[in-house]
């Protein structure tokens, strides 16, 4: 089974921002080691708890600190930029890492109501107009727009000899149908969706457009998965990531992710048990045997390519041992 890596860039509670990112330089390192096929890393913005707000920047280190894992944005949030800038940002990161880059395109504001205004004017706009950004997106990335557009005589330079490869993420039918329409490859967020994902991959399956003659339609299907030793210390290890999504909503956990010990002090109104309980199932917990059954079931009904692991725990050893526990079991 082909196995990737979504990193949030999470800060734990008495971290610093920078020992995260030097955390996620580690993860990437590591997932190299452990034959995961890519790593990427997303886009937020003023979100305690979250380290990364530039993606690209981030990939320039982890590509100079690795020598095969293919590197990404997890996503790269394209309503908020001109697709020219993106496009040389990454035209030029493959040309520094070549044929390693992907570029995961997403929707989401990635922060705050706040946050999005600091960034961007007309946003919601922007996001109606996706479909032109993604169709303008490709252009500079294949450097082909028409001879009579008016963007025919700008290339996004650096050009490299292997173009980053885009990858449309979503959960929603809508972007299944989009990222077909362009001839991109696909990828579902199973960890943030209660929605039908098998139906909508075979709705992107169906309405595949190839860009290319050469291109078929590509699945990843990302999954939160955490992995213990034991099933025990993989539900104790589970607890930070998710007493942490329920301080989060109350407006709390501005310290970031709490240990262990902190969260069990968390006491849990019984709103917020079936809150709890509700989130816990949506996420793969085990050890190596039980997390490779669920995930092998998981890509048997997506008929998914390749399966992309997101993992959040206090402890970044704990981090990198869960996904090479995984690795140990399935590659």
């Amino acid at each position: 089974m082909r196995l990737g890596i979504l990193d949030q860039a999470p800060i734990s509670s008495h971290q610093t921002a920078r020992a995260a990112l030097l955390e996620s330089m580690q993860l990437a390192q590591a997932g190299e080691a452990f034959g995961y096929t890519r790593y990427w890393i997303a886009e937020h913005h003023d979100l305690p708890g979250l380290a990364c707000s530039a993606p690209e920047v981030m990939l320039s280190y982890i590509g100079a600190n690795t020598k095969r894992i293919r590197i990404g944005s997890g996503a790269v949030l394209l309503p908020h930029y001109r697709p020219y800038k993106v496009a040389e940002v990454f035209n030029m990161l493959a040309t520094l890492f070549p044929n390693r880059i992907d570029i995961g395109i997403g929707r989401a504001p990635g922060g705050s109501a706040e946050a999005t205004n600091a960034l961007s004017e007309n946003f919601l706009q922007k996001v109606w107009a996706l479909p032109a950004l993604v169709k303008d997106l490709l252009h500079f990335l294949d450097d082909d727009f028409p001879a009579d557009h008016e963007y025919s005589k700008v290339s996004a330079s650096p050009i490299p000899e292997q173009p980053p490869v885009p990858w449309l993420l979503g959960t929603s039918e809508k972007s299944a149908r989009l990222a077909a329409e362009n001839g991109m490859p696909y990828t579902f967020g199973h960890f943030m969706s209660d929605n039908d994902g098998a139906s909508i991959i075979q709705t992107y399956r169906d309405h595949f457009q190839p860009r290319k003659d050469i291109q078929t339609p590509q699945v990843i299907v990302t999954v939160s998965a955490i992995c213990g030793e034991t099933t025990e210390q993989a539900e104790e290890l589970a607890t930070s990531q998710l007493v942490w999504s329920l301080q989060k909503e109350k407006g709390e956990g501005l310290q970031g992710i709490p240990s262990i010990e902190e969260a069990k002090q968390y006491k849990l109104t019984d709103k917020e048990q079936v809150t709890f309980n509700n989130m816990r199932q949506n996420m793969i917990i085990g050890n190596p045997y039980e997390v490779k059954q669920q995930l092998v079931e998981l890509q048997t009904n997506y008929q998914a390519d390749e399966i992309m692991i997101n993992t959040i725990t206090h402890s970044p050893k704990d981090r990198i041992r869960s996904y090479e526990l995984i690795a140990r079991e399935l590659m």
